[in-house]
């Protein structure tokens, strides 16, 4: 990439990652172009240009998909809190702009989310961060470890990926009554399907929790299992790790081939270390493993 390019870009990514930082701040035009050393006359162009959505656009949807995850997954926050956090300075515009973008209002969200929508209303929040944000892993990143066998509570998710977030919120209210909260009891992903498999009704994940108490099946959809041990290619993810698929591609196209290693009878996984909205999407943690022989 040649060097007046690479620059353009390094400055619309301190922007983003501005943003990200200070969703709570006055994030007005003079102050992002200021982040990016650029003109205030000319920022909000170049920032369209570039990630295909208005600036005012952009942080919007950061603070209404921070505001959607509070209502969806908390229940500690009101939604006049949520919506002061959001920006707003009373909840009915708050509302407004949530049914708008969402089509359900929050408190309507906060008792039976519709994820249809709202990955649609995000998708061009996601698309506009991939076009400057993807992460290049190198051999450096990855390190062999020997994991313990994790005794684990499971709850299963079969079929169409748009309803994983559903699946997502049960599996948290069931955790929640359990007292496994991610500060003490780990939080696991199996990935047992592609992502984007051939078929939606192909697609197949394992939720899990890890706990040494005894498991309450919860009307069946929680069971006992375990990660098991052994040798584990890890790869660290810092930031955005709602979609972890380009840490995994990396192990199985360049590190493993090179690596000279054979993997194990076993999913390649992740560990959830930090949450978003528990910390700002740009602080999320994931280790992803590989097993190995």
């Amino acid at each position: 990439m040649k060097p007046a390019l690479q620059n353009y870009q390094d400055r619309m990514r301190r922007v983003l990652d501005h943003i990200d930082r200070h969703l709570d701040a006055d994030l007005d035009l003079d102050s992002l172009s200021a982040v990016a050393s650029f003109s205030k006359f000319h920022f909000h162009r170049q920032f369209t240009a570039t990630f295909g959505l208005s600036l005012h656009r952009y942080v919007q949807l950061a603070r209404l998909k921070r505001a959607s995850h509070h209502l969806a997954y908390s229940d500690a926050l009101a939604v006049t809190d949520i919506a002061m956090d959001a920006g707003y300075d009373a909840p009915d515009a708050f509302a407004r702009a949530f049914r708008q973008r969402l089509g359900q209002s929050p408190s309507s969200f906060r008792r039976s989310p519709d994820w249809e929508p709202w990955l649609a209303a995000f998708g061009p929040l996601d698309h506009a961060r991939r076009e400057l944000m993807q992460r290049k892993f190198t051999i450096d990143d990855v390190t062999i470890r020997d994991v313990p066998t994790t005794k684990v509570a499971i709850m299963e998710h079969r079929g169409d990926p748009l309803a994983l977030r559903a699946t997502i919120q049960r599996f948290i209210a069931w955790r929640k009554a359990a007292n496994l909260h991610p500060s003490k009891s780990p939080t696991f992903n199996v990935w047992r399907s592609e992502r984007n498999p051939a078929s939606p009704a192909d697609y197949s994940v394992d939720l899990c929790v890890g706990t040494e108490q005894p498991i309450v099946a919860h009307g069946g959809a929680i069971r006992a299992g375990a990660i098991p041990g052994g040798r584990c290619a890890v790869l660290r993810v810092v930031g955005y790790t709602d979609d972890l698929e380009p840490a995994a591609l990396y192990l199985y196209r360049d590190w493993l081939p090179a690596s000279g290693e054979e993997v194990r009878d076993f999913p390649i996984y992740c560990q959830r270390l930090s949450f978003f909205p528990e910390v700002p999407e740009h602080e999320t943690v994931a280790d992803v493993f590989m097993p190995l022989k």
